[in-house]
Formats: C-alpha cells, sequence, structure tokens
C-alpha cells in the first residue's frame, strides 16, 4: 500500500534492468537492517557508546553527543511531530548480549529519577558466597547499576527525563519527528483525523516501545523500518545526491561501486542529517 503516495520501490517495468533496480533497492534495505539490529538480535537500541571508559545511562538520550529528542521535524512537517513528555517512563525490551553488556535503555522523569550514573560493566556481580547474583536481566554476566554520582554522557546529559526516543525497529526508528510521521500516517492520529489508519488504536507518540514490546503486532519492527525506508531513503535528494538515481548508477555499472552502499548506510545513520 501506498504511505502518502510513497511505495517500496520494486523495478521498472519499462528498462531492461527495471528488475535488477527494484531487487538492489530491497537489498540495501535488508543489509542496512543486518548492520543496524539482525546481527545483534536486537529491536532496540544499545546502549554502546562507551564513554571515557563507562556506559554513562543518559546514553538512552542520545549516543555520539546526539540528542534524540531534539531530532525535530521540518517546519513543513512539524505537525506530525511527538511532543515530549517529561513523565514518560519506558524500559526497552531488548538489549546487548555481550559480558558485561548494559540492561536495555530507560527513561524516567527527574522527579523519580535525579540523576544517572553509569552501567559499571567491569563489576562482578557473581559472588554467590557474599549473596551476590546478576540478576539485572537474564543471561547477565558481570555489571552493575551504579547511580552514586551523576555522570554525563558525551552530550552533557546527567538525567534521562524526556529521553524515550532512542532506536527500535529494523532501522532503528529514531527522534520526536520520525515516531511523529509513522504516528501521523500509520497510527491513531490519522485515524483522529478521519484518515485511513493502519493502526488506528496505536498511538507511538505515546508508547514508542511498542515497536519492540507488541506480541500482538510482532511485525512492527519491520513496518517501521519500511515506513522510514519508504518515505525517507527513497526519496532522499540532497546536496546534489538523489538516491533513485545513483541506484540507477550502481547497477548500470555493474554493481561494483560500493560508494552506494555506503552513501546509503551513510544517510540511514545521519551521517548527513536526515533524521
Amino acid at each position: 500500500a501506498a504511505i502518502d503516495d510513497n511505495i517500496l520501490y520494486l523495478g521498472d517495468v519499462s528498462n531492461s534492468l527495471g528488475h535488477e533496480y527494484g531487487l538492489v533497492n530491497l537489498a540495501a534495505f535488508l543489509a542496512q537492517c543486518m548492520k543496524e539490529t539482525i546481527q545483534y538480535d536486537a529491536c532496540d537500541e544499545n546502549n554502546w557508546d562507551l564513554f571515557n571508559g563507562v556506559y554513562p545511562l543518559s546514553n538512552a538520550c542520545g549516543q555520539l553527543e546526539q540528542s534524540y529528542q531534539n531530532y525535530k521535524c521540518p517546519p513543513e512537517e512539524q505537525h506530525m511531530e511527538c511532543p515530549v513528555d517529561p513523565n514518560m517512563e519506558i524500559t526497552a525490551t531488548t538489549h546487548a548480549n555481550w559480558y558485561g553488556a548494559p540492561p536495555g535503555l530507560f527513561c524516567a522523569p527527574k522527579s523519580k529519577l535525579p540523576i544517572t550514573g553509569i552501567w559499571d560493566h567491569e563489576y562482578w556481580c557473581d559472588c554467590p558466597w557474599n549473596g551476590e547474583s546478576c540478576d539485572v536481566y537474564e543471561g547477565q554476566k558481570s555489571g552493575r547499576f551504579d547511580n552514586e554520582v551523576a555522570v554525563a554522557n558525551r552530550a552533557g546529559r546527567t538525567d534521562v527525563e524526556g529521553c524515550c526516543w532512542w532506536g527500535r525497529g529494523v532501522i532503528q526508528t529514531t527522534g520526536v519527528c520520525n515516531y511523529g510521521k509513522l504516528n501521523y500516517y500509520l497510527g491513531k492520529a490519522a485515524a483522529d483525523e478521519g484518515r485511513d489508519s493502519r493502526y488506528p488504536d496505536i498511538d507511538f507518540c505515546k508508547t514508542p516501545e511498542i515497536i519492540c514490546a507488541s506480541e500482538e503486532h510482532a511485525e512492527l519492527k519491520w513496518i517501521a523500518g519500511l515506513f522510514y525506508w519508504m518515505k525517507d531513503v527513497q526519496s532522499y535528494n540532497q546536496d546534489g545526491w538523489h538516491y533513485l538515481t545513483e541506484l540507477y548508477k550502481f547497477v548500470n555499472g555493474g554493481m561494483t561501486d560500493m560508494g552506494f552502499i555506503d552513501a546509503v548506510s551513510g544517510i540511514v545513520n545521519r551521517l548527513v542529517r536526515l533524521r
């Protein structure tokens, strides 16, 4: 089905290479999904940004100096944007599983958690002779929460208020604009305005974690990724770089120039400010 006149591009029947264009577009999407989440068996973004030798809990607000709650929509789409609710409390459904891995990202108001510290990944928690066990999450082998002092992430955050907009789904939907667009086109906002809605009872702005947590709609992790790909990647056209034009060049050139794949990955991962 089309979303705001956008469909998943599957090729061009008028061109002898048309089927290859479609297959490459689909392969690029799946490759990005593999890079982002599938290889980690993840849905929620992992807390992976080791800063000054520790994992700040405020990485939920954004990693690598990002601030997810500040990824706003452009003026023409501001009406779609999710509001930031400082009282929202969410804990991620999935998390990393390496030795000492931090548990799932979480957000909470300052009234409940005035400051946040770190996940001490080096702490040896499996000490039955001391009455200690690794019980924060199933399969945990080491680590513990340490909130004795405030520890900032790379962007300087020492709290997790309003920080509920981390990446979710196969291609990591992130930020208040992207969740707002998902709600506007596919969720409750569409239904409330009398427009067709695939998920009329789901408010992605109030329950963003449903992308990873829903058992009834387990497909949401894929729907969110496909929506982003159709709406923003296939239509990408900035600074003289147009996604479909470059895809055609890549296929016509024998699919040997990996610059196309690198550029697509850069688009998705904000090396350009797409989301």
